[in-house]
């Protein structure tokens, strides 16, 4: 804006400095011409007087540089000039001042020279005997003028414009100043410009509109990042040209990146064959799924095309963890085929047995035999579907019970003088140490556990062996540990043995009567409870479980 400023004021300078130049050399030179002329009238005047007196005599000892006199007598012929030979002079009958002298007593006239840059000025009067006196002075043409000034003009000149420059170069800065020094924040508070009011007003509205919409804006994006950032599904907005717009923090976690990404292609994040189909799928108006696993976890991508008027303007990219329902999906295959196959074999037995009574196959004295096997067998069944009935209850998290203030030593001792006759059928000691510790927990879930970890030190133990409940407060909350010194369980199997119907030994577990789901009943028990489960076993030596449960 300075600049323009400055070549308008420097422009306008200019033009007025040029046209008074040529306004002021025309009055000059129109002024002094009409001065010259009159002095040329008048001395023609006192020289047609004193030719008209003295005769030839008035020329003697005249001497005229600056014009010349011309004496011609009434047929032309010209009696004098001092600035040529008269005998070699032509008629001047047909000057055009003479004419003009011969008829009115007055003639002028001027004639150019193109060669020399200058006019020659003729004024003649007739004198009383009819002779024509005329007086000729040169003057210059204003070409001829201007060439001569031509040097001054010069200098005047590139003052001016140096001044018009100076000049125009502060007006121009005094003027942008003010505008530079405007307060937009608080356009209605600037005095500077008058004329700038309607603009300053039109500003102040733009800008409480702006600040509007734009708080408006920041309202909807905290609202949309608020909403987006409690989503348990990572969410991420994509251009047309798949660049991304915004991700929430779950898809950053997801695709292990930051916030640096957004901006740039969704290949910097991920370029696998797959993301790029699923792209493709989305770009061609079409939405699509896929299955993708990622630092050991499986997710699943869905995408769809945001369209606008039928034209896509981008893709919303939406990820979801379903790595717990894909292992979820596993193990209830994998259950209701341990199922199919735990109960089957009962079954088979049970209806063996039966078919042997009622066919009358069995050898008299051997319906007891069949009978008690068929007892065993249902009543495995039935220990069976009670622990898939409460194993199916922790699964659901057992929202139906309570909670309450649980004496752990207490349910320990409850719980093994329940055991003391299984105990004392496999001739192993039972014992219940530590002292008296109260958490909040669940109270069936507790006996559950405790339950649990004692059969098994029962049944997996050896002929005169022990197994012991401790219950001991600690720094953390109360450990309640049961040890024995049975058969114990090798290391490799040590890592599996709270999946569901996971044996070590699956004759001997059958043999028994386990069912395959206790120590599964007690990890989900103890997941429930926040209880931290440890494991320390060694085969022919015995196991130790311990839970750590929090106060």
């Amino acid at each position: 804006m300075t600049k323009r400023i400055f070549q308008s004021i420097s422009m306008a300078a200019f033009g007025v400095l040029l046209a008074s130049i040529v306004l002021i050399m025309g009055v000059l030179y129109s002024y002094f011409t009409d001065v010259q002329q009159r002095q040329q009238w008048q001395q023609t005047e006192l020289a047609a007087q004193g030719v008209a007196q003295q005769g030839m005599a008035y020329f003697d000892g005249l001497e005229l540089d600056q014009c010349r006199i011309t004496w011609v007598s009434a047929n032309g012929t010209v009696l004098y000039d001092n600035q040529a030979d008269v005998d070699s002079m032509e008629n001047h009958l047909q000057r055009e001042e003479i004419l003009q002298a011969f008829e009115s007593g007055y003639g002028q006239s001027v004639r150019h020279s193109a060669t020399l840059l200058q006019e020659q000025r003729y004024t003649a009067q007739r004198l009383p005997d009819g002779s024509v006196l005329r007086l000729s002075t040169s003057r210059n043409s204003v070409l001829t003028l201007l060439l001569g000034v031509f040097q001054p003009v010069c200098v005047v000149i590139l003052v001016a414009v140096a001044l018009c420059l100076f000049v125009a170069f502060r007006l121009s800065k005094s003027i942008v100043e003010p505008l530079n020094r405007l307060d937009l924040d608080h356009p209605l508070e600037n005095r500077e410009y008058e004329e700038l009011t309607p603009l300053l007003r039109r500003i102040d509205s733009q800008q409480r509109k702006i600040r509007s919409q734009a708080g408006e804006l920041h309202q909807k994006r905290k609202e949309f990042q608020t909403i987006t950032g409690k989503m348990k599904e990572g969410l991420v907005l994509l251009s047309e040209t798949n660049r991304i717009l915004s991700l929430n923090d779950t898809a950053m976690t997801m695709l292990s990146t930051s916030g640096d990404c957004v901006g740039k292609d969704i290949a910097v994040v991920n370029r696998t064959p797959e993301m790029t189909d699923l792209l493709l799928q989305a770009r061609a108006g079409k939405s699509a799924e896929v299955l993708l696993p990622m630092n050991g976890r499986q997710y699943r991508m869905e995408v769809s095309p945001v369209l606008s008027k039928g034209v896509l303007s981008g893709v919303a990219l939406l990820i979801m963890d379903v790595t717990e329902k894909e292992q979820a999906e596993r193990l209830r295959r994998e259950f209701t085929a341990n199922v199919s196959h735990e109960l089957k074999t009962p079954l088979h037995t049970i209806s063996g047995c039966a078919e042997l009574l009622v066919s009358g196959l069995v050898q008299p004295g051997d319906e007891q035999k069949f009978s008690r096997q068929i007892y065993t067998e249902a009543q495995r069944m039935i220990c069976l579907v009670e622990d898939i009935i409460g194993l199916s209850r922790l699964d659901e998290g057992a929202n139906d019970t309570g909670w309450e203030q649980v004496d752990l030593y207490q349910v320990a001792c409850s719980v093994t003088n329940n055991l003391i006759p299984a105990a004392q059928r496999n001739d192993v000691t039972l014992s219940v140490t530590g002292r008296s510790a109260v958490v909040s927990a669940i109270p069936q879930m507790v006996e559950l556990i405790v339950a649990n970890l004692c059969s098994n030190a029962i049944k997996y133990n050896r002929a005169g062996g022990f197994a012991r409940v401790d219950v001991t407060p600690v720094e953390e909350g109360v450990r309640l540990t049961v040890s024995d010194n049975g058969i114990g369980i090798p290391e490799e199997h040590q890592s599996r043995i709270f999946e569901r119907f996971y044996r070590v030994d699956k004759s001997r577990s059958k043999e028994v009567g386990g069912t395959g789901l206790g120590l599964s009943i007690v990890k989900h028990a103890a997941l429930i409870h926040d209880a931290k489960i440890e494991l320390k076993s060694c085969p022919d030596q015995g196991t130790v479980i311990s839970l750590l449960f929090k106060q």
